[in-house]
């Protein structure tokens, strides 16, 4: 998706994926002028970038930020959020939505969303329906592919931004940290298949 976007914005850039054992993580962090961080450095990160916020998966010449919650771009309404899970992309919407309800297996759980308008599904788990939601609510699936919580969420009626969308929304903001140019967004859709 980013390559796509550097060739159609004419950069002779390259965004290289790297696997970074544990006891790399820190020489990696400082070594990066650009770069994504992603599962499971985001709160490590934070914290050797000396990041005010709690977790980071964007750096720029070596400030750590996060475009995680890029995606409540595309909430026109959030009253009640809800968050379920406890990572680092949840520590971001965390901090994004600190009104919102947050639900995790080492705190409250089962997750009770009935009265939310909004919900993120920030946990790992693909093949398990987590909560049910209706018509009215919405909710941001930040795994991709699209979890079972997520199916039966749009079988339901509720709108779905799933992670695909989520994946855009969060690598178009770090491609213009990154640039400071406007991202291709519609490039990095059809990179992954969303058009």
């Amino acid at each position: 998706m980013q390559n796509a976007a550097f060739a159609a914005a004419g950069l002779d850039w390259e965004y290289v994926l790297r696997d970074v054992p544990p006891d790399e993580l820190e020489a990696a962090l400082r070594e990066a002028e650009y770069a994504n961080v992603t599962a499971p450095y985001k709160l490590d990160a934070a914290r050797i970038l000396g990041s005010k916020l709690p977790s980071v998966n964007t750096i720029v010449r070596g400030r750590g930020l996060s475009t995680d919650a890029a995606i409540l771009e595309q909430v026109t309404k959030c009253y009640k959020p809800a968050i379920v899970g406890d990572g680092g992309a949840a520590a971001a919407f965390r901090h994004a939505l600190p009104e919102a309800r947050v639900f995790s297996r080492r705190g409250e759980w089962p997750p009770d969303v009935g009265d939310a308008d909004l919900v993120i599904h920030a946990t790992p788990v693909r093949d398990e329906v987590l909560f049910e939601l209706v018509r009215g609510q919405t909710l941001i699936d930040l795994p991709y592919p699209r979890t079972a919580t997520a199916q039966a969420a749009a079988a339901a009626g509720a709108h779905v931004l799933d992670g695909l969308e989520v994946l855009v929304a969060q690598g178009a903001a770090s491609f213009e940290l990154w640039t400071g140019r406007p991202a291709p967004v519609d490039v990095m859709r059809r990179a992954v298949g969303l058009t």
